[in-house]
């Protein structure tokens, strides 16, 4: 025989449970009509990918034949993820115009300088300025880099030194090198430097180095596998630098 205690215990679950279908109660004290006007738990929102503008010469933007997607800089964002625009001209650099009858602070004007602010700009270049005075392509590079922040104030900046398709490059393409470097310490833009962190090694026309294998018979530009190789040396450098995920600073008011 159950005791009274037991007994008042059974009746009132009993009468618990036949008011819950009426009520929408739980056992957790919730009703389902409560729960049902809470709003929808939304996921966060996946955060932008950066936008990164590359400029520079035939190695950013391919030479004549190469398709632009085949290049390390398109390699590079689809690595990292980013939105990217490719932009320059194969032949220019700081100083040399190339083909054409203008060099980068033109050619930035006219293909980049109207774009709203990314949140990075690479440049690279040096190349094709090894013909020239290191402190005239410095004075260039400077010119250029300022030109940049005034434009945009937010966004990040980077300069890639000269490539080179081999591992023994000469004296000239060295000193543009450092000069480069030192104008880019200068205004307080990272430098990255291929021919120091030795990119391509060897020589594609006596089989030797990395160079058989990423450089085209021209002995100057990447294959496509060069390219790609290129890109993962260069995300290493990103990241190093914490620029892998920039993004534009906001101006102050």
């Amino acid at each position: 025989m159950r005791s009274r205690r037991a007994r008042r215990a059974a009746a009132l679950l009993a009468a618990l449970c036949a008011v819950a279908p009426l009520t929408g109660c739980t056992m957790f004290g919730t009703s389902v009509a409560d729960r049902a006007q809470r709003p929808p738990v939304s996921p966060a929102p996946p955060a932008a990918a950066p936008v990164v503008l590359f400029f520079g010469d035939s190695y950013t933007v391919g030479k004549r034949g190469t398709l632009p997607e085949n290049t390390y800089a398109a390699a590079t964002a689809r690595l990292l993820g980013w939105q990217v625009v490719l932009a320059g001209r194969a032949g220019t650099g700081f100083v040399s115009t190339g083909t054409g009858t203008v060099a980068f602070h033109e050619l930035f004007e006219s293909q980049l300088g109207w774009r709203p602010a990314p949140d990075l700009l690479i440049i690279s270049g040096g190349h094709n300025d090894a013909r020239y005075p290191p402190a005239q392509v410095a004075a260039a590079a400077r010119s250029l880099l300022d030109l940049a922040a005034r434009r945009w104030p937010g966004t990040r900046r980077l300069m890639i030194g000269p490539l080179w398709g081999n591992g023994a490059p000469p004296a000239d393409a060295l000193a543009v090198r450092d000069a480069l470097a030192a104008t880019a310490g200068q205004a307080k833009v990272p430098f990255v430097d291929p021919i120091a962190e030795r990119w391509i090694t060897g020589n594609r026309a006596d089989g030797t180095g990395n160079a058989a294998r990423f450089i085209l018979p021209d002995g100057t530009h990447p294959t496509v596998a060069g390219g790609r190789y290129v890109a993962t040396r260069l995300v290493a450098d990103l990241r190093r630098l914490g620029l892998d995920r920039p993004v534009r600073t906001r101006a102050v008011r």
